[in-house]
């Protein structure tokens, strides 16, 4: 078992998949389907999904303290009730000024929940187990995502009444499940006045690599069909070398896991990365078609490793009297790197095409490599 208290583990992941369900169905699926028959135009729904992911960016860090000080179940508990009222108000009365409020709203309470899920994960996780714990806590809201993107807009084209009433549902069920974690607070240790800035400061240390890891995934996110079109490839495809690339991934991740836990999460963590930018390295290469297998090997392999390896760090090195706000400064950095990745990747297309993005990806994967070597390396050669 990963989780001393697995019982509130689950209720917490199971919040978090419903929570995530309903925010990629309302604004990648609903919205874009639906609001045009609800008044809502191009520029209006865009400034709701901005407002409500601007919100969601900008608050992490503060809404990490306000976890600490209120209590995570209170933060849930709000936080999903906004949800609610956005997602309702938006479909009974549908206006771009009341819409762009109640989702930048939705998304500052919303900023409070993948930290604070991550902090509990982390708390809650059997001694020698934090990296795989938190490798799932991660991962394990994939397919509601998923679901969201691709299930929830054909409904809404087929009955798009049925569709509001699901996401508004669902997002109730999360409220009814946050409601039972009222009482719910995280673990908070007492520290020294004086360790309290060296624990920030080791946070910070964190902040280029989590910049960078991030921004090179993020270059693909709008290229990826263009790209396809470009290769002659289809989604059905892909789907061998995807099956492979995820049972080996599901390999790895519990491999690269125990060797985190066991050892040190770097043993996981620097493979993950030199084998993530060998990945790339190797799809920027002429006939790429050619390569697909190995690509699914390498993908599989190298992200299993970097994302225990990745987690089991920061679990290490995030300060014990500040986790969630931790937690939230290091996904705030990370979300810029998703933010920046679509602009250079954008430009490296159509600079160099599929050569350029996947260079670039390389080459980000391998300065977050060196960065850690060199600040490991420092660290070594700091007296104690």
């Amino acid at each position: 078992m990963l989780w001393v208290r697995p019982l509130t583990m689950l209720r917490l992941l199971t919040l978090l998949m419903l929570c995530e369900l309903v925010r990629t169905g309302f604004f990648v699926s609903a919205l874009p389907v639906g609001g045009p028959a609800l008044g809502l135009g191009t520029a209006a729904i865009g400034l709701l999904t901005s407002a409500h992911y601007l919100g969601d960016a900008l608050s992490k860090g503060p809404s990490g303290l306000l976890t600490e000080r209120w209590g995570l179940g209170r933060i849930l508990l709000l936080g999903t009730l906004l949800g609610v009222v956005a997602i309702a108000g938006t479909r009974m009365l549908p206006h771009p000024v009341w819409g762009v409020l109640a989702c930048a709203a939705w998304g500052v309470t919303y900023a409070a929940v993948w930290p604070g899920v991550m902090s509990a994960s982390q708390a809650l996780a059997n001694p020698g187990r934090t990296a795989r714990a938190l490798a799932v806590s991660n991962l394990v809201v994939a397919p509601a995502i998923l679901l969201g993107a691709l299930g929830v807009g054909p409904l809404m084209k087929a009955r798009a009444d049925l569709g509001w009433t699901l996401l508004i549902a669902a997002q109730g069920a999360a409220v009814v499940l946050a409601l039972s974690l009222l009482p719910l607070r995280l673990p908070r240790q007492a520290e020294l006045a004086g360790n309290v800035w060296k624990g920030w400061s080791r946070v910070a240390a964190l902040l280029p690599a989590a910049f960078v890891q991030t921004l090179a995934p993020g270059l693909l996110i709008t290229i990826l069909y263009p790209l396809l079109d470009q290769l002659n490839l289809s989604l059905q495809q892909l789907l061998g070398p995807g099956a492979l690339a995820l049972a080996i991934f599901g390999l790895s991740l519990w491999g690269a896991g125990r060797l985190a836990d066991r050892e040190h999460p770097r043993r996981a963590l620097l493979p993950g990365l030199l084998l993530l930018a060998a990945t790339f390295g190797l799809a920027a290469l002429p006939d790429v078609q050619r390569h697909l297998w190995p690509l699914a090997v390498l993908l599989g392999a190298g992200y299993g490793a970097f994302v225990t390896g990745w987690n089991g760090l920061v679990a290490r090195t995030l300060p014990e009297g500040n986790r969630a706000a931790a937690w939230g400064t290091v996904m705030a950095v990370e979300a810029l790197g998703y933010a920046i990745g679509p602009v250079l990747g954008g430009a490296a297309w159509q600079a160099a095409g599929q050569a350029g993005v996947f260079g670039l990806g390389a080459l980000a994967f391998l300065v977050a490599l060196a960065y850690d070597l060199i600040r490991r390396e420092r660290q070594v050669a700091q007296p104690t």
